[in-house]
């Protein structure tokens, strides 16, 4: 199982990341072990996550929202995680989860097995 997540970051920017480990990547994001975007732009919140099924699948989640979404889509698929393939068609035939309840802090605190 692998997770697709984007963080709300300092100056109201936003990352997209894949991990199999919720709680090992934010930790590292969080301690600046994680991406060199992040250590430059702290992580304020996580906007969203979905579970996909494989790397593979997770893969191409992350480069469709880094690549094909502007930053008004990127929000659109924020606030409605459930819209994904409506709003990437090209990933219809993949199968993601939105995954609702999770925070940074919860991430942060090993609370749930994500």
């Amino acid at each position: 199982m692998y997770y697709v997540y984007v963080l709300r970051c300092a100056g109201d920017t936003l990352y997209t990341g894949i991990t199999p480990d919720m709680h090992r990547r934010m930790t590292a994001h969080m301690t600046g072990r994680g991406a060199k975007y992040t250590r430059s732009h702290p992580p304020r919140s996580l906007a969203a996550l979905w579970e996909a099924e494989d790397r593979t699948a997770a893969a191409r989640l992350e480069y469709a929202v880094k690549k094909r979404l502007d930053r008004a889509g990127k929000e659109e698929l924020i606030a409605a995680p459930e819209r994904w393939s409506t709003l990437l068609p090209q990933l219809a035939a993949l199968s993601f989860t939105p995954v609702s309840g999770v925070t940074l802090e919860s991430c942060l605190e090993g609370e749930r097995n994500v």
